[in-house]
């Protein structure tokens, strides 16, 4: 960063109060006691408020799969912003979000053909949870109203998403939630499965654990199960050798539908477009945001089997077959990025080029074995984590710690609990692999 342009920075940094924003999922008072502001993005790096480079390991929040401030994304919105701002989804279309929604579903497995689009994955996923309820009521089947969802799910903070969400902090301050919820085990396991590279072998019998869960509603109760393929925000959790394919089986058994929340794996996150593609298991609905438009407009999407769609299309009672739908949904400015999203994805070769980097990556966050407080390295495609012994009676303290020195070091890493997340760019190169990882091990042996 130029001088002077540094120097105006730190100057407006002085002057802003930062008092009236109440910032998401942060300790406020902490963070407006020591600011970490970021000013401006390019590729694989942020600019911090005092001019430094930061090296973004996590892809903003897991979003920025094709790096920051790509001119082909920058000239899409700002084209489509001075061409039409906006128009209305109800009763009226524009052109974008048609070939955006042509464009999606050339990316899903055969028979997921039909989007809904939302502003976010929060969004996504309760559009998807009540899709899923109204139809079976469409179809004869209203007993069908009970959800499924698994510990340590993260869908987001809708009502819904924190129902079927199965992160305490997530859900406990707001009273009772949406009734008539259960939730599966998760399968995190560090005594049968420490240290797994990619899928880890055991834990595919949890899945059976939805058996009981029926008999114990009974199937003409349960609309839907929803899970992440890989659980993201929970710490990154993969899923066990044939997991996915047991669910999709109980779920076929019985007439339940079978929701993949895909907002983090969908977009080149595991090396092809969506996790449903890279596991060969194909879910009823996928919920996706994040990487849809790189992050740079807000934007969700839910995309649903052609035979959904088509049980809403012949059974409406009224010309309207689904009340739901969002004053922004296939927004023109976001649509527009999301075009533009997905042409890069393919010009560059963005899902196939994070394939060919998983070795590489794999081997290289493994590398942190043996390290001081490591108890776990975990990993799949381009996605991993480290997993840290918690500080008796200091939950998350150490981890955190962990975030703060690699800021300092000029690395942004992401924490929940005791475990570091890490997620780049998919553009990322062996370069900036061995910086990330070097950088980390330094902090990680000077952790206390």
């Amino acid at each position: 960063m130029p001088e002077t342009m540094k120097n105006a920075v730190l100057e407006l940094h002085a002057e802003l109060n930062l008092e009236p924003f109440w910032m998401p999922f942060t300790a406020n008072r902490q963070f407006k006691a020591n600011p970490r502001l970021l000013v401006a993005a390019q590729g694989m790096h942020y600019t911090s408020h005092d001019g430094r480079q930061i090296l973004d390991g996590t892809a903003g929040l897991w979003c920025v799969n094709a790096g920051h401030c790509r001119p082909a994304i920058v000239e899409a919105i700002q084209q489509q912003v001075a061409q039409l701002d906006y128009a209305p989804a109800f009763q009226m279309g524009h052109p974008k979000a048609f070939e955006l929604a042509d464009q999606l579903i050339q990316l899903t497995p055969p028979g997921l053909d039909h989007v809904f689009f939302a502003n976010s994955g929060s969004e996504a996923v309760d559009t998807a949870l009540k899709i899923a309820i109204a139809y079976h009521r469409v179809r004869g089947q209203g007993s069908r109203q009970r959800l499924i969802g698994r510990e340590r799910g993260y869908h987001g903070v809708g009502f819904g998403g924190i129902s079927v969400g199965g992160i305490s902090s997530n859900r406990k301050y707001f009273g009772s939630l949406v009734p008539g919820v259960d939730h599966l085990p998760h399968t995190h396991n560090l005594e049968h499965n420490a240290f797994s590279r990619g899928l880890p072998r055991w834990g595919s019998h949890l899945a059976e654990e939805l058996e009981r869960i029926v008999a114990l509603h009974d199937a003409s109760t349960i609309a839907a199960v929803i899970v992440e393929p890989v659980a993201g925000s929970t710490g990154v959790l993969i899923p066990p050798v044939g997991y996915l394919e047991k669910l999709r089986a109980i779920c076929d058994k019985y007439g339940i539908l079978l929701i993949f929340d895909e907002v983090i794996t969908g977009f080149g996150r595991l090396g092809s477009p969506f996790a449903a593609n890279y596991f060969g298991v194909v879910p009823d609905l996928i919920c996706c945001a994040k990487g849809l438009t790189n992050g740079t407009i807000p934007m969700g999407a839910v995309i649903v089997k052609q035979e959904i769609y088509n049980t809403f299309m012949d059974s409406a009672e009224s010309p309207i077959e689904l009340f739901h739908g969002y004053t922004y949904s296939g927004h023109p400015v976001a649509s527009a990025a999301g075009l533009a999203t997905l042409k890069l994805y393919q010009q560059e070769g963005l899902f196939e080029r994070a394939a060919r980097l998983a070795p590489l990556w794999e081997a290289a966050i493994h590398s942190l074995k043996g390290l001081p407080h490591v108890i776990d390295v975990r990993n799949l495609g381009l996605v991993g984590a480290v997993e840290l012994e918690g500080i008796p009676g200091r939950p998350t303290a150490r981890a955190f710690e962990a975030f703060l020195r690699c800021y300092e070091r000029g690395v942004l890493i992401r924490t929940t609990g005791d475990i570091i997340a890490l997620s780049p760019p998919l553009i990322i190169e062996e370069t900036h692999i061995e910086h990330l990882i070097a950088t980390l091990r330094q902090v990680l042996q000077e952790l206390a």
